[in-house]
Order: structure tokens, then C-alpha cells, then sequence
């Protein structure tokens, strides 16, 4: 819900109200949107509150919210936010992990208005979308055709379709149809400067865009023996700029035919090169039927190290190998609305469990490979260590509760709750087990635990410390975040392999990609964006991911001490990370009382 501008704050008298309240130029900009758009123009100290935060752990307050009713409002935003110096942050669902959406410029919220499917090529099995547009939405209109769109994130429900190719989003499904880069065939892109690039197949293109191409390629060309030795060689890769459109670097090609598309270009580049008009998506057949195997494991490690060959299954059939730890096991069990559907899953007290998923036209065809998978957990050791799921109902309840990972890890009780800043680093599978034992080493090191559920399938675990962020947590979370960079390294992995860079891990960029990709990345930035007016400091010259100034709980945060109504003394306890012990409801020293 978007609140409407203030009462007293009319076309004729915006530039005065917002001015009182805010700055000479806040009160311009808002005067400008009013009166030169159909756009929402939210510029109250409680709208730019809500504005301030996304699913991450930061908040920076914008200098308004620009809800844009038509797509060529967007453009006269860019228009009005040039002439006065203004930056632009595109915003989404607000589901990012890594505060991509926050920034102290004009907030634009793509998602209440600019949602529409422009056009639908059943053949083709292609589609024109608006970029607000939310991702159950669009594979609710596509059901009838018998097609989707299958970069299936969790946040499915809330998040965009510009949101997810702002990230390069994956999903669970990844190992079959790949990451967002993988499924965008067009992009309509606006320029800071004004210009719409229409980006498609670079040996097609014209004009700006065949311009735009040719500058990369030059780059790209230039840096091949730095690509060669520093790009991560890992489906998940999502940091930076995709300088290897011109010299493939990933295990998985952009493109089936080699050739190379220029809208992979602003894909995971976060709103920081262009702000999208519409997306040209390509859409896959919805798969006739499922079934799932739950593989239960007595060890984490076990499960960590078998991941490498459940994914040499399936001869194209198999579409997902997710994990699901203890932790949110345990949780789920306590919540009256997932624990009847987990215990259907479960074989005595499994330590930890993938849920391996085959896709295809008919049960009787993939019956067998459930049978393949229990016959090689029983080659691996574990026999009688997988519950067979062949009904639809009981396959789409289990997902449900996957899909809700995250909310359930947050109900940890305590103060501490898992953090996410190194969630998405990716490894080579065959180094999955070892780097999580290391980690887990990290974890106990600085008196912490790791909760852990994701994409066992290509090597992207979300992983979250139990943190406070209250107390010392920034301290420490630096000092997790450069230990585990190690390991990535260590195991020639990336350290951002699906959510992004945003606040938290723009920093990490050079060190992964060396200086002169770094370099390379601001040169496409600066032809792009030369008056870095499109999200700056994202990507390009970020600050520091401990910076708490950019966090919701700064050096100045204090909790108030509030008496409620209700009783939450069950969560004013102490949780300890390390031994897992809780304290007794009401000993948590919370002056807020749980």
C-alpha cells in the first residue's frame, strides 16, 4: 500500500509544504513530480520511513518515493532527477537481501502501477512485460498456455520481474533452466541521459546499441586473460557486471546458440546502468508432473558431500536438490501450520534433508528415477533413507514449506537471529562439504552457528550466522564475512552467487574480480551513466558492508523499554548459538520484553 501525498500538499503548493519539512531541492523534485506526471509523489517522513528499509539489514532514508502510474512517467522522472542532480533508486518488491533498493536518493516503486504483460507469444514461448510486474502473477496469466516463467525464487508472491533481472535472480530450479540471465531474450532501457536502448542480439543490433556492444566487446576482448583467471567458473555468479557476454566464462552459456545478447549486459547490473521500460522474457513448457524423493541424512556433511552425485541423475529430468538443515527442520516442527506436513518427510531424526525433484511428461517416467536415487543412496551408505513423494499434494505442501525457509529461520527465539551478508557464496560441488565444514568452523569461532537451507543443486547455500545486530554484530559479521571470503577463494568459488551486491557486498567486487575488471566494470558505468545519476555507490565505488551508519540498528539504537499487552516472554530468552541452549521464558533481559 502506498500512501497518497499529504492532504495539504497540493500541485499548486508542493514546492512550499515539502520545502518546510525537507530541503530546497526535495521541495523542487516534489513540485516537479506532481505537476509533471500522473505519478504517486510520496514524500511524508512515514512514507520515506517504509521506503527506507528492503528485506535486507539496512536502511538509508531516500529524499522521496515516486510511484510512477504509467511507464513513460519513468522517463520524466529521469527527466526532472537529472536536471536537478538527484539519484534514482528502482525499486521493486523490496525483497532484496543485500539493500540493492534503499539509497538516499528518489525512490521509484515499479510495482504498484507498471505491472502489465504487454504481449504473449505462445509459439515463440516468448513474453513482453512491464517490469513491475510480479512473478506469480505473470505464471498465474501464462498457466493457460501451458507455459512459465522459471526462474522460480521463494519470494515468488512479491517479487518483480525488474527486480529479478535488476539481481540476476536463480531460484530452485536453476540447474535445469538456469539463472534470469539465461531466460531474458530483450530489454528496453533507459539511459540517464534520456536515450532508450533497445537491447537484443548483438548482431542485430544498431545504432546506440550496436555502439554499446561494440564498446564491451573491445573491453571484453581486451581483459580475456583476466577473465580466464579470475572469473569464477560456477553457474551462480551474479556480482558485477557480465563483461563475459563477449567471452563466456560460466558452466552454463548465456545463450543455447553461442551468440550473444546485449541485454545480458543489464542483467544483475541492479539499476545501477539504465532503468528498464519492458523486459522480453523466454518462457518454458510447464512441466506435466513431478515427483520427490527426501533424501533424510544422519550427518550435514553427508549431505553436503552426496549433493555432487544426485545431480549426475535424471539424463535432463532432474530440476531441483534443495536443503533443508536442523535448525529450520526443528523450527518448522514447532509451527502448527508446517509440522504435520515435515513429519511426512522425515525418517527418524535426520540431521539434515534434500528434497531432489524430477520433472517430465508422465509418472510412469520418472518413477524410475526415484528408484535410481534410492539405489544410489544405498551405493552411498544410507539405504532406506528416502521418502518417496509420487502424489502432487503432498510434493506442493512440502515445497510450501521450503519456500517459506527464511520466515521460519526467523522465528528463532532469542536476540540472535541469522544474518544475511555471505547467504549466497557459491562452490564447485565436489567442494560443497568441505567448504561448509569450514565455515561452520568460522561460525563456532566467533561464537556463532550457521542456519543453512538452498540450493545444494549448484552449490548456493543460504547460509545465515545467528547474530545480534544490536550488539557487536557488525564486528563480527566483518570478521565472518573476510574468513569466509577465504574459503571461497580457497575453493575457487563466488562469493555472490545469487541476491546480489547492493550495500553488502559491492565491496567484495575488486577482490574477487582483481582491479582491472573492477576497472573495466566502472568504464561500462561511466558510458552508460556518466553523471552517475541511476543508484550510485551500488557496484561501482561501494562502501563498506560494516558501515552501520547504512544499517537499521546504527551505533545510536536503543531499545525502549515497552510493557504489552500480550505475553512474549517465550521469546524474552537467551539463545545460545554454540551449545543451542535456551533460557528459561522471561530471562532474556529484553527491555522490551521479548
Amino acid at each position: 500500500m502506498n500512501a497518497p501525498l499529504p492532504r495539504n500538499i497540493t500541485n499548486v503548493n508542493v514546492y512550499n509544504d515539502v520545502a518546510k519539512v525537507s530541503n530546497e531541492v526535495a521541495g523542487q523534485l516534489a513540485r516537479n513530480l506532481a505537476t509533471q506526471t500522473q505519478g504517486e509523489v510520496l514524500f511524508s517522513n512515514a512514507d520515506k520511513g517504509r521506503y527506507a528499509t528492503d528485506a535486507s539489514i539496512y536502511q538509508v532514508m531516500p529524499v522521496g518515493v515516486f510511484v510512477p502510474r504509467r511507464i513513460d512517467d519513468v522517463k520524466t522522472a529521469i527527466d526532472i532527477c537529472r536536471d536537478l542532480n538527484v539519484p534514482i533508486v528502482a525499486r521493486g518488491g523490496g525483497t532484496s537481501q543485500c539493500g540493492q533498493t534503499v539509497g538516499a536518493g528518489l525512490v521509484v516503486d515499479y510495482s504498484k502501477h507498471l505491472r502489465s504483460i504487454l504481449n504473449v507469444d505462445v509459439d515463440q514461448r516468448t513474453a513482453e512485460v512491464e517490469p513491475g510486474i510480479v512473478l506469480d502473477h505473470l505464471n498465474a496469466a501464462l498457466k493457460k498456455h501451458g507455459l512459465w516463467y522459471p526462474v522460480d525464487v521463494s519470494t515468488s508472491a512479491q517479487a518483480t520481474l525488474g527486480g529479478m533481472a535488476g539481481n540476476n535472480s536463480c531460484g530452485s530450479r536453476s540447474i535445469a533452466y538456469g539463472n534470469m540471465v539465461h531466460n531474458v531474450l530483450g530489454a528496453s532501457v533507459w539511459r540517464s541521459d534520456g536515450a532508450l536502448l533497445e537491447l537484443g542480439r548483438y548482431d542485430q543490433a544498431s545504432g546506440d546499441a550496436r555502439a554499446l556492444g561494440d564498446y564491451v566487446k573491445t573491453l571484453s576482448d581486451e581483459l580475456r586473460p583476466e577473465l580466464e583467471a579470475h572469473w569464477p567458473k560456477v553457474l551462480r555468479r551474479v556480482a558485477g557486471y557480465n563483461l563475459d557476454i563477449f567471452n563466456n566464462q560460466s558452466e552454463k552459456p548465456y545463450t543455447p546458440d553461442g551468440s550473444v545478447n546485449l541485454a545480458h549486459l543489464m542483467i544483475g547490473s541492479e539499476g545501477t546502468l539504465g532503468l528498464t521500460r519492458s523486459l522480453t522474457l523466454k518462457l518454458s513448457e510447464l512441466p506435466r508432473t513431478k515427483v520427490l524423493g527426501v533424501v533424510n541424512f544422519p550427518t550435514f556433511h553427508k549431505a553436503m558431500d552426496s549433493a555432487q552425485h544426485i545431480v549426475k541423475l535424471g539424463d535432463g529430468t532432474l530440476t531441483a536438490v534443495e536443503l533443508v538443515d536442523r535448525t529450520m527442520i526443528e523450527l518448522s516442527l514447532q509451527n502448527p501450520a508446517f509440522a504435520p506436513t515435515v513429519r511426512t518427510a522425515l525418517i527418524g531424526k535426520p540431521d539434515a534433508i534434500l528434497l531432489v525433484e524430477f520433472s517430465g511428461a508422465s509418472k510412469a517416467d520418472l518413477i524410475p528415477k526415484i528408484k535410481q536415487l534410492v539405489e544410489l543412496m544405498g551405493d552411498l551408505g544410507l539405504p532406506d533413507s528416502v521418502v518417496e513423494m509420487m502424489d502432487d499434494a503432498p510434493q506442493k505442501n512440502l515445497w510450501e514449506v521450503r519456500k517459506a525457509g527464511l520466515n521460519i529461520m526467523m522465528s528463532l527465539k532469542g536476540d540472535g537471529k541469522p544474518v544475511s551478508f555471505i547467504e549466497d557464496c557459491a562452490v564447485p560441488l565436489q567442494h560443497l562439504a568441505d567448504y561448509t565444514d569450514g565455515l561452520t568452523e568460522v561460525f563456532k569461532k566467533h561464537g556463532s552457528k550457521g542456519t543453512w537451507y538452498a540450493h545444494a543443486s549448484v552449490g548456493t547455500l543460504h547460509v545465515r550466522p545467528i547474530l545480534d545486530m544490536r550488539r557487536e554484530g557488525a564486528a563480527k559479521m566483518r570478521a565472518i564475512a573476510e574468513e569466509a571470503s577465504a574459503l571461497v577463494r580457497k575453493y575457487k568459488g563466488a562469493y555472490s552467487g545469487e541476491h546480489g551486491d547492493g550495500l553488502c557486498r559491492g565491496e567484495w567486487i575488486e577482490w574477487q574480480f582483481g582491479p582491472k575488471i573492477n576497472k573495466a566494470f566502472g568504464k561500462i558505468k561511466n558510458y552508460l551513466d556518466p553523471i552517475n545519476l541511476f543508484s550510485p555507490q551500488r557496484i561501482i565505488n561501494p562502501p563498506r558492508m560494516d558501515d552501520t551508519r547504512l544499517m537499521r540498528f546504527a551505533h545510536s539504537y536503543k531499545v525502549i523499554p515497552i510493557t504489552t499487552a500480550l505475553d512474549w516472554s517465550a521469546w524474552n530468552v537467551q539463545n545460545n548459538p554454540v551449545t543451542e541452549q535456551t533460557s528459561a521464558p522471561g530471562t532474556g533481559g529484553d527491555a522490551a520484553s521479548g
